[in-house]
């Protein structure tokens, strides 16, 4: 039985806890956070073999572990990476990798986890992105010429309503969001390095006058704010959320942005990422050109569309994608084991989490600045 340990235990991290524990191959040795009593009531109150410790060093110093999973907020990831990377020990990491560059360079001096670190990218692994690679692979479609891609998130209220508002711990939304997406696409261009970067964000509906700290509850206007949460599940919208106003003057986080990234051999990639739509209007995936077809691709409709430019033929697959990130997060964990059993190298190595973060850091910088952010 392989014995894993987490570095900050929140809702995100328990999912894949427990998808470990129901391989039936890993168990849950030990758990370092902030407020264990509150991770012990929330999500282990029925295991009473897992030892807690309220700091990290301490755990890795007296625990033999086979791996370890950090679920810590955004702004420690690298911190605790770089103190994992001193015992050796198979790494699971949330994204983003880290939020700022001075916290860049430090991950980029690990030398020893490449391989044996699984980072959270599970797009990368689920069955459409490999459809579609297999498919770019085949040489179907010719050299990728560009890239589309596009991420409306229908569920995005905790990045207005919970901690997540606070871009000191996220580092905006580029590295929250379209950290993952920015993976997929350099996974798919098999290696071809970015050489620069020019973006765009803008905050137009989340911004307001409310006291900074002030919750839904205690709002005078919670009968008739439709972002209340009593208004958005009357209204049927499935996430619901409202812990603080997200009109008030605290409220971090833009609502849109966009990028544009040129890569070496000269094509250009477009992405562009929105927090305001709603229920329906929520989609994810990507337009894909070579001279030889087309790949249009969407997670939320389960399809992939072939088109062949030369043969005038469209062909439409339906794949099945079921679990969280579209079944990404089982291949994920799978692969973890195999890296804990030396059996598997990581199949979303740091050097992609690092290089993701580069690109996401690029975006920010380009857009607070307005200039070109360019890469080594």
């Amino acid at each position: 039985m392989l014995k894993i340990g987490v570095i900050g235990y929140g809702n995100r991290i328990d999912g894949i806890v427990k998808k470990l524990l129901g391989t039936q191959k890993v168990s849950l040795a030990a758990v370092m956070d902030i407020d264990n009593d509150g991770v012990k009531e929330k999500y282990l109150s029925e295991d009473k073999n897992i030892n807690y410790y309220d700091d990290a060093k301490k755990m890795l110093k007296a625990e033999k572990l086979d791996g370890v999973l950090i679920g810590t907020r955004c702004s420690t990831h690298a911190m605790y990476t770089k103190l994992v990377s001193k015992y050796d020990i198979p790494l699971f990491l949330e994204k983003p990798v880290c939020t700022n560059y001075e916290d860049l360079y430090l991950l980029e001096k690990i030398d020893n986890l490449e391989d044996k670190c699984v980072v959270s990218f599970p797009l990368r692994v689920s069955a459409i992105l490999e459809y579609v690679k297999e498919i770019i692979d085949l040489g179907k479609i010719g050299e990728i010429t560009h890239i589309e891609a596009y991420n409306n998130v229908n569920y995005a209220r905790g990045y207005y309503h919970k901690w997540y508002r606070d871009e000191n711990e996220t580092g905006g939304l580029f590295l929250q969001k379209a950290t993952h997406d920015i993976d997929y696409i350099n996974y798919l261009l098999n290696g071809l390095k970015p050489v620069c970067i020019t973006a765009m964000k803008s905050k137009q509906v989340f911004l307001g006058e409310k006291e900074e700290g002030l919750k839904c509850k205690d709002c005078p206007e919670y009968e008739t704010c439709t972002e209340s949460p009593k208004n958005v599940a009357k209204n049927g919208d499935g996430f619901v959320i409202g812990e603080y106003c997200c009109f008030a003057k605290d409220t971090g986080n833009e609502d849109s942005g966009s990028m544009l990234v040129e890569y070496e051999n000269g094509m250009h990639v477009v992405y562009t990422q929105d927090f305001v739509v709603r229920n329906k209007a929520g989609n994810r995936g990507a337009r894909i050109i070579g001279y030889k077809g087309t790949i249009d691709f969407d997670w939320t409709t389960n399809e992939v569309n072939v088109y062949q430019h030369l043969r005038n033929i469209k062909e439409t697959h339906v794949l099945s994608t079921n679990g969280s990130h579209y079944g990404g997060d089982a291949v994920l964990c799978e692969n973890f084991i195999g890296v804990m059993e030396g059996k598997e190298k990581s199949k979303a190595p740091l050097s992609a989490g690092i290089l993701s973060a580069k690109m996401c850091l690029g975006a920010k910088k380009s857009s607070e600045e307005k200039v070109f952010v360019y890469f080594d």
